[in-house]
């Protein structure tokens, strides 16, 4: 209908892809946070080598076998992203590793069971999507992955990379599982896993809804068994539909809320400046406490980490002292309850006063990762 110079269609739940993230909106249709590899809160660029579990770009983590086996970094390697993209993770194997039965090394996105409940999977209204995604790799052959609930049910898929250094475009399209338990609320909904390296325990048959916690297809190529061979992703979508459409850029600010509703990090930016933190009282002398403000609500109440011993407290312009043994309590998705163990100061309890990080190197992570 007309409003103003704007003409506004009607859609209705019975036109197909006529709700947004229906299969043919170009809003809210991608289920992947970060698919485009721009945020890296925790590593800012650094590569590392990561253990099982550990997150390299925001909301891409490992699960891994055995440890140095490979290194990440975002944009590994200086290569030409495809075009549209400024960032990729990058992967390197550091050895040639033959995977063991039990084994499998993989990097994993899961999403939460809010971002995949209109999906009626385990119904028989299951629908069907599609992934796609740009790949690299020093290596060419047939490559696999799969999408599983957490364990009991899962979906190996395969995806052929013809040319060594090249960026290609693939797409799976999978149909929805009519089987098993998938969360619908704040714990897992789906994983989507990239196989890195898989023994035969681990393996199934692509292209089929298994009821086994099978993470990769049967026969894959294994990076992790070749020195120095290299893997580059990027561009990741999952959508409802049975084909693939146009990258969903997200505003930046946009996409780093998203990733802070599992992880955010509060640094120290010493020598320019002290950091603010928070903003309290003294409960004692020596125990200043403040209110750490999530910058978005969190998924859960979240576990918050110190690092770093550059913690202090001040009145405006009045240093007060510093935070022995930082620590947190009184969590929420909201914001949390900081305080001071132990520490020294020169104020009494009841003066209003805030902290700050007083170095480059001390931080607080803050953690409602799935």
């Amino acid at each position: 209908m007309p409003y103003g110079n704007i003409n506004v269609d009607t859609v209705t739940t019975t036109t197909p892809g006529g709700i947004l993230g229906g299969g043919n909106a170009s809003l809210m249709k991608n289920r992947i946070i970060n698919g485009a590899m721009v945020i890296d809160q925790r590593n800012a660029g650094a590569s590392v080598t990561p253990t099982s579990g550990s997150y390299t770009l925001d909301r891409w983590y490992f699960s891994l076998a055995q440890t140095s086996k490979l290194t990440t970094q975002q944009n590994a390697g200086s290569v030409t992203p495809p075009i549209g993209f400024t960032n990729y993770l990058g992967i390197t194997s550091q050895s040639s590793y033959t995977v063991g039965t039990n084994e499998f090394y993989s990097i994993v996105q899961t999403i939460e069971g809010y971002n995949i409940a209109d999906l009626g999977w385990g119904t028989a209204n299951a629908k069907t999507i599609t992934v796609s995604f740009w790949v690299q790799s020093s290596l060419t052959g047939t490559f696999g992955g799969c999408l599983n609930n957490g364990g009991s049910r899962s979906y190996p898929f395969t995806y052929t990379i013809s040319s060594a250094n090249t960026w290609e475009q693939k797409s799976v399209t999978i149909a929805g599982d009519t089987s098993g338990t998938w969360g619908t609320t704040t714990g897992i909904g789906v994983q989507i896993w990239f196989n890195l390296g898989c023994g035969s325990t681990y393996s199934g048959t692509a292209g089929a809804w298994a009821s086994a916690n099978k993470v990769a297809p049967t026969g894959a190529v294994s990076v992790v068994g070749t020195s120095g061979a290299t893997f580059y992703l990027t561009g990741v979508q999952f959508e409802i539909g049975s084909s693939a459409t146009g990258f969903e850029y997200r505003i930046y600010g946009t996409e780093l809320a998203n990733c802070q509703r599992y992880y955010w990090k509060k640094a120290g930016q010493y020598p320019s400046a002290n950091t603010t933190v928070g903003a309290g009282m003294l409960y004692s002398a020596n125990d200043a406490r403040a209110c750490l403000a999530n910058p978005v609500p969190m998924r859960i109440a979240p576990a918050i980490t110190f690092s770093g011993s550059g913690f202090g407290f001040e009145r405006p312009n009045t240093f007060l002292g510093t935070i022995g043994s930082p620590a947190a309590a009184n969590y929420s998705p909201e914001a949390s309850l900081i305080y001071s163990g132990s520490g020294t100061s020169s104020g009494t309890a009841g003066d209003a006063t805030f902290w700050y990080i007083t170095d480059n190197t001390s931080y607080i992570a803050v953690n409602s990762e799935l």
